[in-house]
């Protein structure tokens, strides 16, 4: 009896060990060919022009950073690399990378000529191949108008429209907007200003401001936006807490109240959609061809490798995610935030039982702590993710997942023709 128990328990085992590996070694139904994924810089410090307007502007020293102003912190940079590392294990989860350095045709990476975006690339690619040396590509310029196209004469604005179109975002007018936005206002000057003295960007008139590259700007509301994003910054940035909005932010959701300002920022001007499509064109047209690589023939377009990687900035994916009306609302950060190195990802999906092709897109961001504490993104500390979805788009295990040829026409439908020019991939 013993005898007959043990060779049915072994030929129970044989047969389960046989199934385990046929499914092991069976095609998966979604087999992911391709990702074009257009990231932000990391952290850094303040600009040199806001770091002077915000201490102008609040008649108050701002605390100093040990980084240079502008470039991305050594802090900005691991928390870039933990992002890498989790790219790196998720795309060779689905096949699209294999193990070790990224071989021809794997991926290329090419970031806005800035010392914070190029740092950035070579972090995210630290984390995904480390000690590849992957090879950063940039123009050898101060503007790239495949990032900056809005700043560089290449897709100038109607003045007119830009104008009507910041107006209708606003709800009729700037009181409107001032009217609205005072409670935020109130309370970022309780964080920045001192009893009994000067704070001059708080008595600032709200204008429509045209700057002499073409963009438009809300003065006085800019100042006070760009207070907000250097809270974020400064949090992420690991600084102790008494130094974070002097004292008035001493938690991730105490930042996270006073970033307001920053939401109707990009609400009033990068996310107007004419401005958008103006400013974005160039760059959804390189996605949308990306994306129909390996399908149809394609002229003008970037290399073709399975992941293709920007590095750019957060006007840049602001304007992307107007044309394609993504919106998202992501943990304690406020609405349509844009966190430092957050992503906006466009996957490619087969089906390897109908052969039907997809599209997902979902925009992704590491929390105001999984920045701060540098903690690694793995299934008990995932980061934050909003699917784009719509009329056909369908949930499954791989995530929400759009029939190809609409999301194409989707894509392309967005596109200003007259905003597109040729692209210079080759880095002079």
């Amino acid at each position: 009896m013993l005898i007959k128990q043990t060779a049915s328990l072994r030929l129970l085992l044989t047969s389960l060990l046989a199934l385990l590996s046929f499914s092991a070694g069976a095609q998966p139904q979604y087999i992911l060919e391709k990702v074009v994924e257009i990231s932000r810089h990391g952290v850094r410090p303040p600009t040199p022009s806001n770091t002077q307007a915000m201490a102008a502007g609040t008649a108050r020293q701002w605390p100093q950073w040990l980084t240079a102003e502008g470039e991305l912190t050594g802090h900005g940079y691991s928390a870039a690399v933990i992002k890498g590392q989790y790219n790196g294990s998720y795309y060779r989860q689905y096949g699209l990378l294999t193990r070790g350095c990224p071989e021809p045709g794997a991926l290329f990476v090419w970031a806005s000529p800035l010392q914070r975006t190029r740092a950035t690339a070579k972090a995210l690619t630290d984390g995904a191949f480390p000690g590849c040396g992957v090879a950063i590509h940039s123009l050898a310029t101060d503007n790239d108008p495949l990032f900056q196209s809005d700043q560089m004469g290449l897709a100038k604005l109607d003045a007119a429209k830009a104008r009507a179109g910041i107006l209708t975002a606003m709800g009729g007018s700037l009181s409107a907007a001032e009217q609205q936005l005072a409670p935020e206002v109130a309370r970022l000057k309780e964080a920045v200003c001192q009893p009994a003295s000067p704070c001059p960007a708080f008595d600032k008139r709200w204008q429509i401001k045209q700057e002499d590259d073409g963009r438009f700007t809300v003065s006085g509301l800019s100042t006070l936006a760009n207070m907000a994003e250097t809270f974020r910054l400064a949090w992420s940035e690991n600084q102790p807490k008494p130094q974070v909005a002097f004292g008035h932010a001493r938690s991730a959701d105490e930042v996270a109240k006073l970033m307001p300002l920053l939401t109707a920022k990009y609400d009033f001007t990068s996310d107007v959609p004419y401005i958008a499509r103006r400013g974005g064109s160039m760059l959804m047209d390189q996605i949308s061809k990306a994306l129909q690589q390996g399908v149809t023939p394609q002229r003008d377009a970037p290399p073709d490798v399975r992941w293709l990687l920007y590095v750019a900035h957060d006007t840049n994916i602001s304007y992307l995610r107007t044309m394609l009306n993504f919106s998202w609302q992501l943990g304690n950060y406020p609405r349509g935030n844009i966190p430092p190195a957050s992503s906006l990802v466009f996957e490619r999906w087969r089906d390897s039982r109908s052969q039907q092709r997809f599209i997902r897109i979902y925009f992704q961001a590491q929390t105001l702590d999984q920045i701060r504490a540098l903690q690694t993104i793995d299934q008990q500390h995932p980061q934050l993710k909003q699917e784009l979805s719509g009329k056909d788009c369908q949930l499954t295990a791989v995530g929400t997942l759009c029939p190809y040829p609409s999301t194409i026409r989707r894509i392309t439908a967005s596109i200003d023709g007259s905003a597109v020019s040729k692209v210079n991939y080759s880095g002079e």
